[in-house]
């Protein structure tokens, strides 16, 4: 993961209205891709006027099906892609939704690592108990989307600063990178508090850790997940 990305190419640019369950409402060009390293469909939605911003703001979304799209509180995600929206139209730049589910092991495995954390393992430690890396997130695509955009100096919207390292490293000029809100709630204190703590994360609070207790959730403490 070192040097420019080799390039991708825009496939199709296509205008959507959205609307989020608060009643925000904006318009994003959504931009798909060829010749993506992982050939996996990630998607780039512009908003606003990037290249009038000068520097596009951009934010780095995982995908995350259960925060996303059924507005579960283990994590931050939903309310993490609901802020960069608004805050990119406002701006103009570029949320890129790349399918990197679980930090990049898979929906099954997520939710198989879900059941680790439920019996007292923290979000990192269950995805080792999986057999995979902590974070297995690759950014080289998210690159060469950037390329492909034209947006190769940038404001990153993130905490996470493996995001930006990675970027810098394949090409992309990270002119400063500016941290999202803390979306704390009583259900994902711990696992914020995790990301902060052993990934790095710059989420300032001062009661994240004291509020972080172990969090068990309602429900059978053995959901039947056998290890591999």
């Amino acid at each position: 993961m070192t040097g420019a990305a080799q390039a991708a190419a825009i496939r199709r640019r296509i205008r959507i209205p959205m609307r989020f369950a608060d009643g925000y409402s904006t318009i994003a060009t959504v931009v798909s891709f060829t010749g993506l390293t992982d050939a996996q469909q990630h998607l780039a939605l512009e908003f606003g006027r990037p290249a009038a911003a000068g520097l596009p703001l951009v934010r780095l979304h995982s995908e995350c099906l259960t925060g996303d799209v059924f507005g579960s509180q283990r994590c931050d995600c939903g309310p993490q892609l609901r802020e960069a929206v608004e805050r990119i139209s406002r701006h103009g730049g570029y949320v890129l939704y790349l399918r990197q589910e679980g930090r990049g092991i898979g929906l099954y495995d997520k939710l198989d690592a879900y059941a680790l954390q439920d019996r007292g393992l923290d979000t990192y430690d269950a995805n080792l108990a999986l057999g995979h890396r902590a974070d297995e997130r690759d950014y080289t695509s998210a690159a060469q989307m950037l390329h492909a955009l034209g947006a190769n100096h940038i404001r990153l919207l993130s905490n996470n600063p493996d995001k930006g390292a990675q970027l810098a490293r394949l090409g992309i000029t990270i002119a400063g990178q500016v941290p999202t809100a803390l979306h704390l709630t009583g259900t994902n204190a711990a696992y914020l508090a995790t990301k902060a703590r052993r990934g790095g994360h710059d989420l300032l609070s001062r009661g994240l850790e004291r509020v972080a207790e172990p969090h068990w959730l309602a429900g059978p403490a053995d959901l039947g997940f056998k290890g591999r």
